[in-house]
């Protein structure tokens, strides 16, 4: 999360970088862009709150979704490889998701030491009713 509110002013940026090698208007140009991704980080997050997911649960259902056959699954590898969270947060998060029975999870049919995850009519429904208000979120004008 990026917390400053008030960016410091051009003049301020270039008396800060004086005596270093730095460029004063692409460092203006970064925190303006760091502090527009932090406001739609925060529209985000209130915006999957209201629908009972975070970022990381709607992060999951798209990256299962995006499957080529819709009758495919996933191993928490798989999803662990396409995600920058640990394990323990990706297994805890899974946990919940089936809970929700947003997903199903069952044994691996090629491999009985791994997981298939699969995407549940509910967690499609749910990413579908997501997804529209999502998009207009991320063209809104910060």
């Amino acid at each position: 999360m990026f917390f400053l509110k008030e960016l410091p002013t051009e003049e301020m940026v270039r008396n800060y970088t004086r005596n270093y090698s730095s460029d004063p208007a692409r460092i203006s140009e970064t925190l303006h862009m760091m502090r527009r991704a932090s406001l739609l980080i925060r529209k985000l997050e209130a915006y999957f709150a209201s629908h009972n997911l975070s970022q990381l649960r709607f992060l999951i259902l798209i990256v299962i979704d995006r499957e080529p056959d819709e009758h495919s699954a996933l191993t928490p590898q798989d999803i662990l490889d396409r995600l920058d969270v640990s394990k323990p947060v990706l297994s805890r998060t899974l946990q919940t998701m089936e809970r929700d029975a947003l997903i199903r999870i069952t044994a691996n049919k090629k491999d009985g030491r791994s997981k298939s995850v699969f995407l549940t009519d509910q967690g499609r429904a749910k990413l579908t009713a997501v997804l529209p208000d999502y998009y207009a979120l991320l063209v809104e004008e910060l």
